[in-house]
Parts: structure tokens; sequence; C-alpha cells
């Protein structure tokens, strides 16, 4: 589904709640939307979640974010927040599918098709060979590790991560100095 597509349709569903809830909380959902989507859709993609699967999560998250404020639910940490309803949705899909297929393969070029920007031939050799190295020593890392590495890389800061993951802010610092310190170890070489 094109990000058009999601938007419109979100947008829609939105719309079609405005009697019960303010046009500002559905400005605000929209403006989230257009903030987090492309990070939320990498984060959901980098835990194996297929494309098609991956952007019906970020819709699903989207959702939950409108209903969750409409609700008047609070509003502190919402980046936190919208990358925990992500990365459990991503998980409960992720298991739907493993169950459905003996494993679900995470399909490296097709995250570069969906989000990779056009590059000269000698660039683009360049660009895969380096994704190879670094995309091996990620998938080498524990889970957790690549979960932090990955939402750090979206911006999120460690308390956020440490709230969308349940962890304690020093198990993050933790996790993410390890990890950073094994991938400059794989750039050195």
């Amino acid at each position: 589904m094109a990000e058009s597509t999601v938007r419109v349709s979100l947008i829609g569903t939105v719309e079609a709640a405005l009697p019960a809830v303010s046009q500002g909380v559905a400005e605000e959902v929209v403006t989230l939307f257009d903030q987090f989507r492309d990070r939320v859709l990498r984060y959901v993609l980098s835990l194996g979640v297929g494309v098609s699967d991956g952007e019906d999560i970020v819709q699903e998250v989207f959702l939950s974010l409108f209903r969750h404020m409409r609700l008047g639910k609070p509003r502190d940490n919402l980046p936190g927040w919208i990358f925990r309803v992500a990365h459990n949705l991503a998980l409960k899909q992720r298991s739907r599918r493993q169950r459905q297929d003996a494993r679900t393969e995470w399909d490296a070029r097709a995250v570069e098709n969906h989000l990779a920007q056009v590059a000269n031939p000698e660039e683009q050799l360049a660009d895969v060979q380096r994704r190879k190295q670094v995309l091996a020593a990620v998938r080498a890392l524990p889970e957790q590790d690549q979960w932090c590495l990955h939402m750090r890389a979206e911006g999120l800061r460690y308390r956020e991560i440490a709230e969308a993951l349940g962890m304690s802010l020093g198990a993050v610092s933790n996790s993410l100095a390890r990890s950073l310190e094994r991938l400059a170890r794989v750039s050195a070489r």
C-alpha cells in the first residue's frame, strides 16, 4: 500500500470519527503520522515483517494512537508509545507469519527497493557492500540489542527506547554501547 493510500485511509477513518473527537486531535494524529510514518515502517521492517504487513502495522499504530488520544489517555512520550505499539504489533505479526510459514526471512532487497534513494551504479555497489557488512553485524547482535539499535537509529531517545521495550535506562545504554562497539569494529575492517 503506497504512503499516500495509507495516509488517505487513515485520514478517512479519523474523519469518520470526528463527531466524537475534536478536530485538534485528528490534526495532531495526522501530523504525528506524517512525522513518524517512515521511521516506524523502517523499524517494523527491521523486525522481519514484510513491506505489505509493515504498512498495515503502521496504519494500525496510528489508528490505535487516534483511539488512545480520543479517550483522553496520557500523551507524554508519544514517540515511545508509537514505537512500543509498533514493536508489539510487529512481533505478533512476525509470530503469525512464522507459524504460517516455516520461517519468514527478512528480504533486505525488498526493504532497499522500498526505501532506498537512486544512486549511480558505482555508488550502489559500494553501498550494497557496506550494507551487507553492517547488516550481517547487526543480525549477529542479540535480538534486544538489535531492537535498541534500530529504535535509536530512528531517532528515539534512550528514555523512549527504555519505555518502548520495558527496559531500564542503564540497560538501554549498555546495549547501545555494546552494539556500537561491535559495529565500529566491523567498519574499521
